[in-house]
């Protein structure tokens, strides 16, 4: 868990200097390919796709959690770096995210190879929900586009999702479970 203070951006629009080249070494703390972010549990939970070799602490992604009211931030989940990431076994790369009514949270991949939908427990156990097998790609050289827009619906039964390309919207529902709290 880390402290967090707030400072002013002297050129906020970006108009003369992009805002990651107005501060120095040790300013502020940046994250690397931050992506997806949803308000939930009293706090926004923050995504970081993930760091490779530009890191120190290589990783596949990492969600964290800013509560505003202690103005701290924690590591709630880490992929390790997978170095067989085209085989499409590891979840890697999250994106899109959002707070699960029955506990933990549901992340959308923008990772290698193939891509999934998967849940996280409070204790940082990761379950798959779905894997897109659509390939836009060919035979030979595969891609498959990532998952987008994941949300339920105010009645917590339905999941909803998109496919990014070629544009597909999907309702998933459960059997969903409420996770014991530990």
């Amino acid at each position: 868990m880390y402290g967090v203070d707030w400072v002013d951006v002297p050129d906020r629009d970006a108009r003369e200097v992009l805002v990651r080249e107005q501060f120095g070494p040790g300013e502020v703390t940046r994250g690397r390919k931050l992506e997806g972010m949803w308000w939930g549990d009293g706090g926004a939970y923050l995504v970081s796709s993930y760091a490779r070799e530009e890191s120190p602490v290589q990783h596949d992604g990492q969600v964290w959690f800013y509560d505003p009211r202690r103005r701290t931030l924690t590591l709630k989940l880490l992929l390790g770096a997978d170095r067989n990431r085209a085989g499409g076994g590891a979840f890697d790369g999250p994106d899109n995210i959002t707070v699960s009514p029955y506990g933990g949270l549901i992340v959308a991949e923008d990772g290698d190879g193939a891509q999934h939908l998967f849940g996280a427990t409070d204790s940082g156990r990761i379950y798959p929900i779905a894997r897109n097998e659509l390939n836009i790609g060919t035979a030979q050289e595969p891609e498959f586009s990532e998952f987008t827009g994941v949300t339920f619906s105010p009645d917590g039964r339905t999941l909803y999702a998109n496919i990014q390309e070629p544009g597909l919207m999907l309702a998933i529902t459960g059997p969903w479970k409420r996770q014991r709290r530990r």
